[in-house]
């Protein structure tokens, strides 16, 4: 009987998990990176001149080379860039 609950235990975290991924793949596909936004500590990821890898690290608001997720389409609205206009902006 504890085998019986073991393995259906582990076959509903699989199948949790794989449902859970999959939600995480959809909501990433309508978010974009929008750079010169994020205020100080709340980047979500790593800069552009690779100086940190983390988020939360970006020291001064707005700068172009942090970034953070926004749906896809808003950016722009938001006085956001790509990361190629970024980069001209920095001069990279």
């Amino acid at each position: 009987m504890n085998q019986r609950i073991i393995t259906a235990s582990a076959l509903a975290s699989l199948m949790a998990l794989g449902l859970a991924s999959n939600a995480v793949a959809q909501d990433k596909a309508a978010k974009e990176k929008c750079y010169g936004i994020a205020k100080a500590g709340q980047n979500d990821c790593a800069n552009l001149s690779g100086t940190h890898s983390c988020a939360g690290q970006s020291k001064v608001d707005n700068s172009p080379e942090e970034w953070k997720y926004v749906a896809k389409g808003t950016c722009g609205a938001m006085k956001g860039m790509t990361a190629e206009e970024a980069k001209k902006k920095m001069g990279k």
